[in-house]
């Protein structure tokens, strides 16, 4: 499913092999918590989707438990930032942003992070309404 609504947008991508549900459940393992279950069906056809210009549009499950558990447990960043914990990081926009799911709560928002306030602003209504408005320039930060 999740490729072909890619794939119907007007955009180039490139999709990587499924990931294995190993990976996926060692990522609920070192993250402490299940991945948003649009996300994981997401990750179980692609593990990760490469846009123009090898832009991220979604990172493989590997770099998704990397960046998470980096961004929770950096103390430096924790006396800078509000907690990391309810975000899921799933994308990078290009420009140190991130993209991100709620980690705990069962809600298909999506929301970017910003590295230099440290606001966090609702960007889209699911993960679908993302890649369709990032890859359509609908999403401008």
């Amino acid at each position: 499913m999740w490729t072909e609504v890619v794939t119907a947008l007007p955009a180039t991508t490139a999709f990587q092999a499924p990931a294995s549900e190993s990976s996926l459940l060692r990522c609920a393992t070192v993250l402490g918590h299940p991945m948003p279950a649009d996300l994981a069906a997401l990750l179980r056809e692609s593990n990760g989707i490469e846009g123009e210009y090898g832009a991220e549009l979604i990172w493989s499950a590997e770099r998704i438990v990397s960046e998470n558990q980096s961004l929770r447990q950096d103390s430096e960043l924790a006396t800078l930032y509000m907690p990391f914990d309810p975000l899921l990081f799933f994308a990078d926009a290009g420009n140190g942003d991130l993209f991100a799911l709620l980690a705990k709560i069962d809600r298909p928002d999506v929301f970017v992070w910003n590295h230099e306030d440290d606001s966090r602003t609702w960007v889209a209504p699911s993960l679908g309404k993302y890649l369709e408005w990032w890859l359509t320039g609908q999403i401008e930060l």
